[in-house]
Formats: structure tokens, sequence, C-alpha cells
């Protein structure tokens, strides 16, 4: 099965990585076997073609060409979702599975946008975090609150707390409140139902862990298992029979939360309400 990458600039972690993590998970079943930069690296890393050409991976010149040749597409520009809408429009319109990276969008009216594209044409697709694959998450929920933490800033690593939270609280967020603070920040969500989550991003670094309040008792997980191998693994189970591996409702919750809390961060200490209006 061919795989095709489609990034903003192919230089950058996961398209360094996820290659040989396919051929492995996929028993060589799947090869990523054309990738697409729309611009090289600006932040000193090799050129598109020098990747291509270190990685042994032939390179397209167009989003078309990936399109017409692979049988499954994986959109990536992890650090850039801002460019997410433009890079899987043409993926979204051929019905060939796709998987688009995170963070899935900036916004929620970005997001609906997405994911209308693949409905109006049938094309099986996700977004999610690697996170959400960590073994320490498994059976537990629906969880009544959360405190979570782990590293670096909101706008590229919140995507990693966001994602768990909202797997593990089943119920509709409603508003927003950020704290900044030296090398660290605090965002506290809302839930219609009651629920309450903080998620603590550290600026100089955190392993990313959770005490969680549920119904059949409360627990502190470390995050420690492999959970880029087990996302790699459910990611060649979506190319092999595509699926709504992750529900796109829970998605655009996801989306419409990083938007409220990017609205927030600009009046800290105040409550932004989390809309759902495209």
């Amino acid at each position: 099965m061919k795989i095709g990458f489609i990034d903003y600039y192919l230089d950058e972690w996961h398209a360094n990585n996820y290659p040989q993590w396919i051929r492995e998970a996929s028993g060589g079943e799947m090869e990523v076997s054309l990738a697409y930069g729309k611009i090289d690296s600006t932040i000193g890393g090799r050129t598109n073609a020098q990747w291509c050409a270190d990685m042994n991976i032939p390179q397209a010149q167009s989003i078309e060409e990936v399109v017409a040749q692979c049988d499954g597409i994986i959109v990536l520009s992890p650090d850039n979702c801002e460019m997410h809408e433009e890079l899987s429009r043409l993926p979204l319109m051929s019905g060939k599975p796709t998987y688009i990276d995170k963070t899935f969008a900036p916004d929620y009216p970005t997001a609906k946008r997405i994911f209308d594209v693949a409905e109006a044409h049938g094309t099986p697709c996700y977004s999610t975090s690697a996170l959400r694959y960590a073994d320490e998450y498994r059976g537990i929920g629906p969880a009544d609150a959360i405190a979570s933490w782990g590293p670096n800033g909101f706008e590229t690593y919140a995507i990693h707390q966001l994602e768990p939270i909202m797997m593990l609280i089943d119920s509709k967020p409603s508003r927003v409140m950020y704290v900044p603070g030296k090398d660290w920040y605090a965002m506290t969500i809302e839930f219609a139902g009651g629920q309450v989550a903080t998620l603590t991003g550290y600026g100089k670094g955190s392993p990313f862990a959770m005490n969680i309040a549920a119904p059949a008792g409360n627990r502190v997980v470390a995050i420690e298992s492999d959970y880029f191998h087990n996302f790699i693994v459910q990611l060649v189970a979506f190319f092999r029979e595509p699926a709504e591996v992750v529900p796109h409702e829970e998605t655009l919750r996801i989306m419409a939360v990083r938007g409220a809390g990017l609205d927030a961060i600009r009046q800290p200490g105040q409550w932004v309400p989390v809309t759902f209006e495209a």
C-alpha cells in the first residue's frame, strides 16, 4: 500500500520518523512512497529535495500528484495547523483514507470546514495527538475532574493535554480561563455537565501526567508507555480498514476549546465562552 506525505515542509520530526514506523508496524505492507512539501524549511533544516534524497522517498511536485498515485494520505504540518485546510482540501475530495496530523485546526470554524469537505466527498479521515493512545489512559472514564500537566506553551503543545482531557470527560465544554505565569501557564475548562479540567504547561519541561477524579475512584497517572508506537499501530489499521477512529464531534470540541483558549490568552483571568459557530 502506497502512503503519500503532504507537508508544509518535510524536514520535521514526524516526517522524519513516520516512514520507518509505518513500515515496521505494517510488516512491510505499507511504504511512504511519495512526499510533497509546499516550502523548504525556514528553520535551518534540509530542503525538501535533500530530505527526499536522504529518506529515499520520491519527491512529488504537487498535491495532485500525491493524491493520484497514493492509496492513503498523511497530511503532516504538525507545527503549522493553519496550513491544514489548504493542504488537506484535495486529499479530502479524493475518497482515499486521510490522516491529518495534530493540531487539526486553529479553531472550530476551520475544523468544521475541513470536515465538511471530507463528508461531502465520503472521505474517511481523522486527526489526533499520539497521547490519546497512552496505555495509562485505558479503562479510565468518564472523569468528573482532571488536573493535567505537560511541557511547553499552549499553541503547539496543549493539544497533547486537550486530547486525553476531552476523551476522558464526555461533556460539552462551556468556557475557559487562562492564567499566565513565569515559564508556565494554567487553563481551566468548565463543562456543561459540571465537570472541570485544568491543564498546565511548563515552559522548561514537564512529563505528561494527570490527577483524575472518576466515579470509580481517583488516580494519578504518569505517561511512560510508548504512545507513539500505539498510535502508529492504530494508523496502520485505519489505512487497512478506514473508519472514523476519533469521532469528528470530539475533534470539533477540542478545536473549539483551543480557539477559546487562544482568545483567553489575550484576556487572562477572564472567562471566555467556548463557541460552536462555523
